[in-house]
């Protein structure tokens, strides 16, 4: 038996136009929109699960080889009504593979929203859009730039703006699922980013854990750190003598610059002061220590 082509009127040898065209004439005869006989959704399914498998080359070589007997022996519209209340997607996606996405994507059915309709014909297109997650460098989230991954065999360049945050979406055009017309959806990537080393980032601003010496606690001094300004990207900061272990630095405008209103956060220095090993001090020095210190 060959159900899948019975559920599209199509022979076995239709060409990928034939059944294209059965397809288009069938989805516009059974849409939930139009068509209100009751059956006409469950048929509107299965004529859209039909088109997902025969229109895709691997799908419909694995159902050529196997025929129903890939769906225990029984016809495609049986076998969609005796589901058992399992997800006819979810049963199609573990037999054949790929993503049959009509439950999950806005009550839609099988690639078509009831809610109108557009795309080609007049009905609205099937969503093509993908979404992934993705990490990228704590560095490229503070000052942006281009950002190269690989997703599907296929590298990707994009670009991401500064100050992004930890969730937020983009956009990639043109880089998510094909259609059937050759259109394709949109790539659309969740960012997650990566822990820094050094940094630790609340909203704007960024916090840095520096060590210092005891000296330089004691008597004060002056160190270099790294900051994201592109225009300084090293700056020289003041250490007050008597200063504590844990003391925070407050450097205005040297954290995140907010991509909305462009006003740079605040980063802070968190001072770790590293004390020194008295084996490797003077004798007469540490004998002077016990003597003053307090």
């Amino acid at each position: 038996m060959n159900s899948l082509y019975e559920t599209l009127g199509v022979s076995k040898n239709a060409s990928s136009d034939e059944i294209k065209k059965a397809y288009r004439r069938l989805a516009r005869q059974y849409h939930p929109d139009i068509n209100k006989e009751k059956g006409a959704e469950e048929k509107f399914k299965e004529i859209n699960a039909a088109y997902e498998i025969l229109s895709d080359e691997k799908k419909r070589t694995q159902y050529d080889q196997y025929g129903d007997s890939i769906f225990g022996g029984q016809s495609f519209h049986d076998f969609s009504r005796n589901t058992g209340g399992i997800n006819l997607d979810d049963i199609l996606k573990d037999l054949f593979g790929g993503g049959f996405g009509g439950s999950s994507r806005h009550h839609r059915f099988n690639g078509f929203s009831s809610k109108g309709f557009g795309g080609f014909g007049n009905f609205e297109e099937e969503d093509l859009d993908l979404t992934i997650e993705l990490t990228i460098p704590f560095e490229k989230s503070v000052v942006g730039g281009e950002h190269t991954f690989t997703f599907q065999g296929e590298n990707i360049k994009f670009k991401i703006p500064h100050g992004i945050k930890e969730g937020e979406k983009l956009r990639i055009r043109g880089k998510g699922k094909n259609a059937y017309n050759k259109t394709r959806g949109d790539l659309i990537i969740i960012v997650k980013i990566e822990e820094s080393k050094i940094y630790q980032r609340d909203d704007d601003d960024l916090y840095q854990k520096v060590d210092i010496s005891l000296k330089t606690a004691l008597f004060g001094g002056k160190i270099t750190i790294k900051t994201f300004k592109e225009n300084k990207k090293e700056a020289t900061i003041s250490i007050a003598p008597n200063s504590k272990n844990g003391q925070k630095i407050r450097l205005k405008g040297y954290g995140v610059q907010n991509r909305k209103n462009n006003i740079y956060g605040d980063m802070y220095l968190i001072l770790n002061i590293i004390l020194p090993n008295t084996e490797t001090l003077d004798e007469k020095l540490i004998t002077l220590l016990k003597e003053k210190l307090p």
